[in-house]
């Protein structure tokens, strides 16, 4: 298997002028060009060759050069067309990935690891756009993928809101959320000259350990959350989710608010946030209370 020829900017610079590619500011496209946060990224995740990687985003392969030399596969979900010649070229010698050329959010990727994976959980490593950062995460969570581990570059404010807990000001719905199928950890910042082109905010890479938690009265799966019984949070459970996108937008790496995906995620879910609160009896302005707690 060839070494990683990705990560530094002369590489990467070459590869785009090759195939003439332009980014495409809808996509929140930035390519990492720093070897050292990419090794981090790599180690934090604890890979092996007996893991199965799902990585969201892979642009033009850098970081997926890494993760093939260290798991045993590796599936690389790519929403960009013009990007698929350019993985075809430099993956061309790792026999362990395969590209698939759709929108994250629109696959059934429970259905995909089941296939690829025998149902066995998987380990989730993405440069995430900023803009689909709280969908794809959630999604991950909520829609029952046996995910293992996650570990995904994202803004800084967005992983120090994920991580921090109840009477820090950054704490609010989208840390429950988060919290309540995770234990999320702040594993670097990275500074906006690790990326082409530069985004102009600050990202960090941010480390979430899937829960194994037991449902009342059984157990949950191996590397899934089992949801509470009903009057025990539940209720809130998925509004939760969606408030922490509303609560504050997360602009993409051009600063850009939300996407339009999750902005309609909102919408939808307002009310059943609203209805979540009334029965609990908990404000939406006095979330205080940690994931135990509730």
């Amino acid at each position: 298997m060839k070494e990683p020829t990705l990560g530094n900017p002369q590489n990467t610079i070459e590869v785009l002028q090759k195939y003439n590619f332009s980014f495409q500011k809808k996509f929140g496209q930035n390519f990492l060009i720093d070897t050292h946060v990419l090794d981090k990224i790599i180690q934090s995740a604890n890979i092996t060759e007996d893991d199965m990687v799902l990585e969201i985003g892979p642009g033009i392969g850098t970081m997926t050069q890494y993760l093939a030399q260290a798991a045993g596969k590796v599936i690389a979900v790519e929403i960009d067309k013009n990007l698929i010649p350019i993985l075809e070229d430099t993956l061309s010698g790792y026999d362990n990935v395969r590209v698939i050329n759709e929108d994250v959010l629109k696959l059934d990727l429970k259905k995909l690891a089941d296939e690829e994976n025998n149902g066995k959980p998987v380990k989730v490593v993405a440069n995430l756009p900023y803009y689909i950062t709280t969908p794809i995460i959630m999604g991950l969570f909520e829609n029952e993928v046996p995910v293992e581990s996650i570990t995904v570059m994202v803004q800084k404010e967005v992983a120090d809101r994920m991580q921090t807990g109840p009477g820090n000001k950054d704490y609010g719905a989208l840390s429950l959320a988060v919290q309540y199928y995770a234990d999320p950890y702040i594993v670097a910042n990275v500074p906006p000259n690790c990326f082409m082109p530069r985004p102009k905010v600050g990202s960090a890479v941010s480390g979430q350990a899937r829960r194994k938690r037991a449902a009342q009265g059984g157990g949950g799966a191996r590397g899934q959350c089992a949801p509470p019984a009903e009057g025990s949070g539940g209720a809130i459970r998925r509004p939760a989710a969606r408030g922490g996108a509303q609560e504050r937008h997360e602009p993409r790496r051009g600063g850009e608010p939300f996407g339009r995906n999750a902005r309609r995620i909102v919408r939808l879910e307002e009310g059943r946030l609203r209805a979540g609160f009334a029965r609990t009896g908990i404000l939406p302005r006095q979330i205080h209370l940690s994931v135990r707690q509730l």
